[in-house]
């Protein structure tokens, strides 16, 4: 029943329609000609103004009642006025013909305007939709890290490709397909100039499939010589902010084809690594007497466990001794990982002394805590080391080769 009627008031229209064209060519001069088309712009302008109202309010007092937040996102003011602006289109299309009914030139002309306008206003609608998307994703922590936008800014363009299509099918008088297949016989030149579109595109869906960087991880690219955290992630380039607070672009293909190194696991694990060496001057390395040893007992209450002592009296080694308290003393200390593994190992000698080179973890990943931290433990180790009787070397300075006073050496 709805269907048929529905039909029917089709069918007034259209007769209604008719009529006035007939109307019009059988009555109208020029003079009355401009009089009707002034009128129906003002139609035009009018009716699409209003009937915008009417859609703007009617959506956004149903989109202010439901309790989701997703459609606030989605269905927001920008998206309703583009939308609301094919409603002058769909009043002009129906209106302006009957202006111009005895001449097709014209009036082929004018449907040729409104099609462009209805082609530019959805394309533009549908580009607004994939914005407050991307707004949307971009509000939502668990959907923040993922490096969409470039895979938004393809579809954007995709859209603007298909407007562009089907305008030029218009121009032309051509079907899409036809301006496609002409396209495709030019495809090498469009894989040229859009390569890096094209070569972005798929980067960025490498990234985000195989979760290889997100914003705010932070990266170092040394090949471009970036070294800080990820701002942006778009079809064309990654932002990254440096800890000078520089910006470096870097393509997105570069991450994929290229090495970098990404600390963002570390910060996740709660764990950032030391891996650092001391040189120990060999000609320092000694057996510890009992008297020494005490004296380690008393300032550090620390003494090499008796059960490991044998003939040799290897345990007794100055150098041995100080790298057991050093384990020891990572060991206790409440900011290592003692889960992780922490260990005191010795290098193969250089020709600037002996490798004493300390491995652990820290549970504190923020990068100044951490340089404070691994710069407290390496001062006490610089404070203890003569206790043990080892001297750290360093090159010799000016000062070391000035010659000395007479008056010195008689002292010494």
């Amino acid at each position: 029943m709805e269907s048929s009627s529905t039909l029917t008031m089709a069918g007034l229209m259209m007769s209604l329609r008719e009529f006035l064209a007939g109307w019009l060519a059988l009555r109208i001069d020029n003079g009355w000609l401009s009089v009707m088309l002034l009128a129906a712009a003002t139609l035009v302008a009018i009716g699409g103004y209003y009937l915008s109202i009417v859609i703007l309010r009617m959506v956004a007092a149903i989109v202010e009642k439901t309790e989701t937040d997703w459609d606030d996102d989605l269905i927001n003011a920008p998206l309703l006025r583009a939308i609301s602006m094919l409603t002058p289109a769909i009043i002009g299309v129906w209106l302006f013909p009957m202006c111009f009914y005895r001449d097709s030139v014209l009036s082929s002309a004018i449907h040729l305007v409104t099609a462009f306008y209805v082609i530019w206003v959805t394309v533009y609608a549908a580009n607004t939709f994939l914005d407050n998307l991307f707004t949307a994703f971009s509000k939502r922590a668990r959907f923040r890290p993922y490096a969409v936008k470039g895979i938004f800014q393809m579809v954007k363009l995709i859209f603007i490709s298909i407007g562009v299509i089907i305008a030029l099918s218009l121009i032309v008088g051509k079907s899409p397909i036809a301006i496609l297949t002409a396209l495709g016989a030019s495809a090498a030149v469009l894989m040229l100039v859009f390569r890096d579109t094209i070569l972005g595109l798929v980067a960025s869906v490498q990234l985000t499939a195989n979760k290889m960087v997100r914003r705010g991880d932070w990266v170092i690219v040394p090949k471009h010589g970036a070294n800080g955290e990820v701002m942006e992630i778009s079809l064309t380039t990654v932002k990254i902010r440096n800890w000078d607070n520089s910006v470096t672009t870097v393509p997105p293909y570069s991450l994929v084809s290229d090495s970098f190194q990404n600390f963002q696991a570390m910060r996740r694990t709660g764990a950032r690594r030391v891996c650092r060496a001391v040189l120990v001057d060999l000609d320092c390395v000694r057996y510890l007497d009992v008297e020494e040893i005490a004296l380690i007992k008393s300032q550090l209450g620390f003494a090499p466990d008796d059960e490991e002592e044998n003939e040799s009296g290897a345990s007794r080694i100055n150098l041995s001794l100080f790298r057991d308290y050093l384990e020891d003393w990572l060991s206790k200390h409440p900011e290592v990982r003692n889960d992780l593994i922490y260990m005191v190992r010795q290098l193969e000698p250089t020709p600037t002394g002996l490798p004493l080179e300390l491995y652990f973890f820290l549970s504190v990943t923020d990068w100044k805590r951490f340089e404070h931290l691994q710069s407290d433990i390496f001062n006490h180790l610089y404070a203890v080391a003569p206790l043990f009787a080892i001297q750290l070397f360093q090159s010799p300075t000016g000062k070391d080769l000035r010659p000395r006073s007479p008056h010195h050496s008689g002292n010494s």
